[in-house]
């Protein structure tokens, strides 16, 4: 499992109801994502927005980050997202009192 931080600075023009607003109406058009476990739409007082996105592989976050929804950050945005990809080694979920452990040790090579 991978997660992903995405972060834009937003312009001044949207702010907390305006982004609010946006990302309610987009909100359901992520579920057709391949291999999109979960988002988080994230907003700060700073002026950033984003996404905490948790994906099934590498591979299906490089996909999507690298169509069409780039074009409508840039165009919105008017900058490139900041993605940041992180291997995901355990889950501790309190809703329903789980933890899982994903991660596995490396294999460390021996010495001859």
């Amino acid at each position: 499992m991978i997660t992903a931080i995405v972060r834009y600075k937003l312009p001044p023009s949207i702010d907390h109801d305006a982004c609010l607003a946006h990302f309610t109406k987009i909100a359901p058009g992520f579920r057709e994502a391949k291999g999109l476990i979960s988002k988080h739409f994230i907003w700060s007082e700073r002026g950033t927005a984003g996404g905490v996105y948790q994906w099934e592989t590498l591979a299906d976050a490089h996909a999507f980050y690298s169509g069409p929804w780039r074009k409508g950050i840039v165009e919105r945005y008017g900058m490139e997202p900041e993605i940041e990809y992180f291997t995901v080694f355990a889950i501790t979920n309190n809703a329903d009192g789980s933890v899982r452990v994903l991660g596995s040790p490396k294999a460390k090579a021996k010495a001859a």
